[in-house]
């Protein structure tokens, strides 16, 4: 038995072996292990230990040249072999939302994979970070700084679970003086209103918009609906449908949760339903969701473009303008809390958040000109009496 630099010669079954490291690690028993792996060199019968040795040495020659370590190993190469197919088909042992992962990809390929060119795992720091976070200050906004960063940093803390490194670069801190992100749009009620009047041609594009205005339904929730989730006075979530990727579960478990169903929306479910050839079981309540926003919607909302179902080319209507149908899921949130007398729990209900906190600081957009005013005539009444 002999040893060959880092690999280990031994005699087997009339043959000799090499078992050598691949640079790879695992977990055993709780504990993080290097892999440890053999290769048959050749029959043991009539060979010298001269030449067994150099089998040996080839073959390490080989295998050194492929072994992973995060001295070697540069950023851009382990997102491609490791990190993206961790995300994809790992992650919990079923892998991330199709969503998730194509935002990610979204932001590696924009942001990322440039920056990291050919740094290495264990070469990248900390100041690096902070310096290309700086560069994007006045050209991208808070939000996307927040995303790369969030990527960023994910990708090293699963290497650092690889035990590629010691440490994270990434937990750095977003530039103070970064370029604000444009807040995102809501729907008024009085604005909902408008949009259905305006798709009177379209029961089924005026469900759409009162699902996502009046209850705070999701794009991807909308169009997984099918008939068997609708009772009588609820709509059950089980399933999201979005426009890219599989059909799957929602987002949290608290997005399971049912809905009401209030006449602003009973009124074009039902009128939906008789149009429709078989409202039962696993038929999808709307067909084809972004088909119907792309040639229905927004030619009737936006105006001076041909609807491909009614062929007509409406002028753009007064007051109206699309904004998207998570426009509508925000302004039901802030109706919500408005006519509620600021009942936030409510709100959290029907928008079914896991947090409180993402109800009143992402959602809701606070409460409109007329009630304000009302609110402190009530006050004035107060102070008078």
């Amino acid at each position: 038995m002999s040893k060959w630099g880092s690999g280990h010669i031994y005699k087997k079954s009339g043959a000799w072996h090499l078992q050598f490291y691949t640079g790879e690690t695992k977990m055993r028993d709780g504990e993080l292990v290097k892999v440890r792996r053999s290769k048959k060199l050749c029959e043991a019968k009539g060979v010298t230990q001269k030449h067994v040795n150099g089998l040996a040495a080839a073959e390490m020659g080989k295998i050194e040249s492929r072994t992973i370590t995060a001295e070697n190993l540069p950023v851009t190469k382990f997102w491609e072999e490791h990190y993206l197919p961790y995300c994809e088909k790992e992650w919990k042992g079923t892998g991330m939302r199709a969503s998730t992962v194509r935002g990610f990809k979204q932001v590696w390929k924009q942001h990322l994979s440039s920056h990291f060119g050919n740094k290495t795992l264990q070469g990248y720091t900390a100041d690096e970070a902070r310096r290309f976070l700086s560069s994007l200050k006045t050209k991208q906004g808070k939000n996307t700084l927040k995303h790369i960063r969030a990527l960023a940093s994910a990708m090293f803390s699963e290497a650092m679970e690889r035990n590629l490194r010691a440490d994270n670069p990434w937990h750095v801190k977003i530039p103070k003086d970064c370029k604000e992100t444009k807040t995102t749009e809501h729907y008024t009620m009085e604005e909902a209103e408008n949009l259905i009047t305006v798709l009177v041609d379209h029961v089924d594009a005026q469900l759409v918009i009162a699902l996502s205005c009046f209850l705070g339904l999701g794009p991807a929730e909308i169009a997984g609906l099918q008939w068997g989730d609708v009772d009588a006075d609820w709509i059950n979530i089980r399933r999201n449908k979005p426009s890219h990727g599989k059909v799957g579960p929602p987002k949290t478990k608290e997005r399971m949760a049912p809905v009401p169903i209030i006449d602003s929306v009973r009124v074009p479910l039902e009128l939906w339903r008789g149009k429709c050839e078989n409202p039962h079981g696993e038929n999808w309540v709307i067909v084809d969701l972004p088909n119907m926003i792309n040639r229905a919607i927004k030619p009737h909302v936006m105006g001076e473009r041909e609807c491909d179902r009614c062929e007509k080319t409406p002028k753009a209507p007064n007051g109206v303008t699309w904004k998207g149908l998570y426009a509508g899921r925000r302004g039901m949130v802030t109706a919500v809390i408005e006519r509620s007398n600021g009942n936030y729990a409510l709100a959290q209900r029907m928008a079914r958040h896991k947090s409180m906190t993402t109800t009143l600081n992402i959602y809701n957009k606070g409460i409109s000109n007329q009630s304000l005013l009302a609110g402190m005539r009530q006050v004035q009444k107060s102070l008078n009496k």
